[in-house]
């Protein structure tokens, strides 16, 4: 668990005791958007996405991490409820620590004050950057970004797709949307979509459509 790295063995053991374990189901709900943070949630094993619904009820898929990792820490620290709804996606294990514990880190222990500020502050640039790209990219720009973003991260041209449902909650366009953006790129042989994964073989070409334009054009 990263945000607790810098801990002794002692205050691990003190943490773990106070702690309650639970394991939840693919599909079960974590943590309802607005419900009082009365924990904060360490993801040992498993997948969580955070999910949520505009106006017009669409669902948008904000992020999705896997354990080890602490979940939503904002709603803990400010203590205003989950910034989201938190559903597991894979069957999932979860050390559930009492706010109260986890506040008294964050002021006590200088590494994990310094390791949320850290998280806090990437995630910041991460939802600024995604809301630029919501505002300014077309839908294809925005796959292609997102692919060559999962390409980076993971050091593999090989990145794993999900259902388009969730690729479309996640970049805030429709399935249908999805679909064609998906379509387009594998047309151009800009990428190779398998069962649930998508091969980039050449990702300097694809990000050339991040820009909105297509090879050859303005």
């Amino acid at each position: 668990m990263p945000l607790l790295a810098g801990l002794g063995a002692d205050r691990l053991r003190e943490l773990w005791a106070a702690s309650v374990r639970r394991r939840h189901p693919a599909g079960q709900v974590l943590g309802h958007a607005g419900a009082p943070a009365t924990h904060l949630l360490l993801l040992l094993r498993g997948t969580v996405a955070a999910t949520g619904h505009t106006a017009a009820g669409r669902t948008v898929r904000h992020g999705e991490w896997t354990g080890p990792r602490a979940l939503d820490k904002v709603a803990v620290i400010d203590g205003l409820g989950h910034t989201a709804t938190l559903i597991a996606v894979t069957a999932c294990e979860v050390a559930a620590l009492p706010r109260d514990r986890f506040l008294a880190l964050t002021d006590d222990v200088a590494s994990v004050r310094a390791h949320v500020l850290r998280v806090l502050a990437a995630e910041a640039r991460q939802q600024q950057a995604r809301f630029t790209d919501a505002a300014t990219l077309p839908a294809e720009a925005r796959l292609a970004a997102w692919l060559l973003a999962e390409v980076a991260a993971r050091r593999d041209t090989v990145v794993p797709l999900g259902t388009q449902q969730e690729l479309a909650e996640h970049l805030g366009l429709s399935r249908v949307t999805v679909n064609r953006a998906l379509h387009r790129l594998r047309r151009d042989g800009l990428i190779d979509v398998a069962r649930r994964t998508v091969r980039v073989p050449a990702p300097e070409l694809l990000r050339l459509r991040t820009s909105g334009a297509h090879p050859g054009t303005a």
